[in-house]
């Protein structure tokens, strides 16, 4: 007899945006799509952005922001993929020049260095998006293979609404091409 397969586990990597309060349906659409979802968040999203407490009974695991101690055991397996959303204009521009002083960015570097395909959907003003360093942080993290969602830039439209966070799109990301 044959143990069942396990789901394959998804990182979600959530940063400090005010667009961060609907992670949730992210974590909805990969539990539908079979995925078992651990968080990992910014400290600065820590500090409100999203429901923690939430997100942690929807997964039945604890929200991650800092280093675990060596003697402590790891709380998540190793990630089959991981997501960042919405990924700020501080998250990409550490990533990819390698400062891995959060365990967000930290985890993203080693995801990135162990081939671990990866869906960012960035969620940065067109302001900071027209930044140089931003530019060449885009290219740098594609042609490790990152693959990038549409920029959500958050601005009313012209009636006043926002468009919706494509959270689901990050899914389609990691798909096979």
């Amino acid at each position: 007899m044959t143990a069942p397969a396990e789901k394959p586990f998804l990182y979600v990597v959530v940063c400090a945006a005010g667009i961060a309060a609907g992670v949730g349906e992210l974590i909805a659409a990969a539990q539908e799509r079979d995925w078992e979802v651990g968080v990992i968040a910014t400290p600065v999203a820590m500090g409100g952005f999203f429901d923690s407490a939430a997100v942690e009974a929807r997964t039945g695991r604890p929200v991650r922001s800092a280093w675990r101690s060596p003697s402590d055991p790891r709380p998540f397996p190793p990630p089959d993929a991981v997501v960042v959303a919405p990924a700020t204009f501080n998250t990409v521009n550490k990533w990819a020049a390698g400062l891995a002083d959060t365990l967000a960015v930290g985890t993203l570097c080693e995801a990135a260095g162990l081939g671990v395909p990866i869906a960012v959907l960035p969620c940065v003003a067109d302001a900071l998006a027209a930044h140089p360093a931003y530019q060449e942080s885009l290219l740098r993290l594609r042609g490790m293979g990152v693959r990038f969602g549409e920029p959500y830039a958050g601005m009313p439209d012209a009636r006043g609404g926002r468009a919706a966070f494509p959270w689901v799109s990050a899914l389609d990301l990691l798909e096979p091409r």
